[in-house]
């Protein structure tokens, strides 16, 4: 058997899909992160203000050589994010995002 160089190798391209159903993701605020020794479990979970109980939608597994290349990846699109549109803070999670939400009150003097 013999070994191909870069310059011997061919590029083999991967066509990745994704349904319509996945394409329109799942809104999650809170994630956990547990590890064995060789696994990595990513719970992707939503948790509502008001709610006394949060829900896992999401629970993504990973052997340790993927995780650290996730990480690698994210660390450089957040790093990317930041360069465009400033830095990134838990301050910034309290900002108004360009709506109020009615909650049904109404503030008094007002209709």
């Amino acid at each position: 058997m013999t070994q191909q160089t870069g310059s011997q190798q061919q590029s083999h391209q991967v066509r990745i899909e994704i349904s319509d159903d996945i394409a329109d993701g799942i809104y999650t605020n809170i994630a956990f992160i547990a590890t064995n020794n060789s696994e990595f479990i990513l719970d992707f979970a939503r948790f509502l203000p008001g709610n006394t109980r949060g829900k896992v939608v999401s629970r993504i597994v990973m052997n340790p050589i993927n995780a650290k290349g996730f990480l690698k990846s994210l660390s450089e699109v957040v790093e990317r994010f930041e360069k465009q549109f400033g830095t990134i803070s838990p301050e910034s999670s309290t900002k108004n995002i360009g709506f109020t939400i009615n909650t049904g009150k109404e503030e008094s003097g007002k209709k």
